[in-house]
């Protein structure tokens, strides 16, 4: 069978009104919208009941990093939003990842909700990196009991490759195939990122920046 994958689109603009035109625009071809640190800070909670009221869901990338009590409450918030995913850093210890899963998990009990998946971030993907330190902090973030993990798709084969579990891969930086880099250094096709094991994709400028950015979303989701 022919893997896909999902496009999220990562709404990196700093006002709720360029984000409610993208979202009109750009929905129901783009499903799923992240939301990170740029806009979350600017609008708050209001975006992510937005996306949610048009009918799409929220990837909540803001890669909570502290002590397990001050993130275990961040993620008890997000749940509360009823976002699909959220990102953590990897790098907080699995002290904190456990605090974050037993959270989510007591929150959308407690809610009657569905619980939102947990993504640990690895390596940025502005950064250059050893492989062996994506695949040490993915395992971490696994046995952690997280349900995936951020990494680029130079990464994603390698992972496929060494952990044995079931887990999903985000993988920004996805790029059409003659399209600039910008300051991604490990970036992607959508068809490598397939190819390499990727679940979920994160484009923000190819999209952002297009004349046509819906025919592009279209373009990059292989709708005809």
């Amino acid at each position: 069978m022919k893997r896909t994958a999902e496009i999220i689109l990562a709404l990196d603009v700093d006002t709720f009104d360029n984000a409610r035109a993208l979202v009109r625009r750009l929905s129901p071809t783009v499903k799923i919208f992240k939301v990170g640190a740029q806009l979350f800070t600017a609008c708050g909670p209001k975006v992510v009941e937005f996306i949610r009221k048009k009918g799409a869901e929220v990837f909540l990338d803001l890669k909570f990093f502290d002590i397990p009590n001050t993130v275990a409450h961040a993620v008890r918030s997000a749940v509360r939003m009823r976002v699909k995913m959220l990102t953590l850093h990897i790098l907080g210890d699995e002290e904190m990842l456990k605090a974050a899963l037993e959270a989510a998990k007591e929150e959308a009990a407690r809610l009657k909700v569905k619980r939102p998946l947990l993504i640990g971030v690895t390596v940025l993907t502005s950064k250059e990196t050893a492989s062996s330190d994506v695949l040490t902090l993915a395992k971490i973030g696994i046995e952690s009991g997280l349900d995936g993990v951020v990494c680029s798709a130079r990464e994603a084969k390698l992972l496929r490759r060494k952990i044995k579990r079931k887990f999903i891969i985000v993988t920004p930086g996805i790029r059409q195939a003659a399209a600039a880099k910008f300051d991604q250094k490990r970036t992607a096709t959508v068809s490598e990122a397939i190819r390499a094991g990727s679940d979920y994709l994160v484009i923000g400028r190819p999209i952002l920046q297009a004349p046509d950015p819906l025919a592009v979303a279209r373009e990059l989701a292989g709708i005809k």
